[in-house]
């Protein structure tokens, strides 16, 4: 019975060869996917090479100051204040299916209450894009404004996944009771749904990403060329962070995994040498 059970053992690889069948995978990888792989080390490079943005001079600082200044904040926000009143007023008389003339006079006035605040804004984005092309898209405020876009969905991205992840470990915990499964193959599940959850709510990140910052390159007024290339640049370092998490993170799971196979098949090890030297001294011939 021994012997049966010890050749259905499987013996895994060593840290070093586990280590060198990684290296080679992602050589392989890397040779059969040229862009992917070129995209990545394209994203690497220009994260470090385009740093926190070039530096405002004196007069950028200045003419950026000057022109964000003429901005209204304040007739901005009596605007939007004035539209909520008149939203208000306008539900308020509106019925399910019917609006007398008190509720069409406070629709009209909703209505040209929502376009002045409408005007308002637009005037105060076209400033603001005035400022921004003063500074420039790979300035520091060009640059920081991208950041802080991409850690916005990156942030909602992993809050997706771990709201997602209470409710696999929830639902997933009855379905396992309710087929008598034993905790490793729960545990196996969750990590399983944990990756999942992870990958699926960061490459949605990046994607959302992707399509809004070139609105974002836009208000920069950049030339062409300058746009196209921040753009691409701006994927590809989203792309790199984004994979490199990934990697990070099953490759953090996948060793963990090995490190407890590895406790096993060490334990198995041991306690299959005890039961050999057992049944050695079990049939060594007895002298009478």
């Amino acid at each position: 019975m021994d012997q049966p059970r010890q050749q259905q053992q499987i013996a895994l690889p060593s840290f070093s060869d586990a280590g060198i069948l990684i290296v080679h995978g992602i050589k392989t990888f890397a040779k059969r996917h040229k862009v992917i792989s070129g995209s990545y080390v394209f994203g690497i490079l220009f994260l470090l090479c385009i740093g926190s943005g070039t530096k405002l001079s004196m007069q950028q600082a200045r003419q950026y100051d000057s022109i964000m200044n003429t901005i209204d904040i304040q007739a901005e926000f009596e605007a939007s204040d004035y539209y909520a009143k008149t939203n208000n007023a306008y539900r308020q008389t509106k019925g399910w299916f019917s609006c007398d003339s008190m509720c069409q006079r406070n629709k009209k006035r909703m209505e040209a209450a929502h376009a002045t605040l409408e005007d308002i804004r637009q005037e105060g984005y076209a400033r603001m894009s005035d400022a921004k092309s003063v500074a420039g898209i790979f300035s520091e405020v060009g640059v920081g404004e991208v950041k802080d876009s991409f850690w916005q969905y990156f942030s909602a991205g992993k809050k997706f996944a771990k709201r997602q992840s209470l409710w696999d470990a929830m639902f997933v915990g009855m379905r396992s009771m309710s087929r008598d499964d034993t905790m490793v193959d729960y545990a196996l599940k969750m990590v399983m749904q944990v990756l999942i959850n992870f990958s699926i709510g960061l490459i949605g990140a990046l994607f959302v990403f992707i399509f809004g910052v070139w609105s974002i390159i836009k208000s920069y007024q950049a030339d062409p060329i300058t746009a196209l290339i921040f753009f691409v640049g701006s994927c590809c370092a989203g792309f790199a962070f984004v994979s490199t998490y990934l990697f990070a993170l099953f490759g953090a799971t996948a060793g963990g995994l090995y490190g407890v196979a590895k406790v096993i098949e060490s334990n198995g090890r041991i306690e299959g040498g005890g039961d050999q030297r057992r049944q050695n001294v079990q049939n060594r011939p007895h002298w009478n």
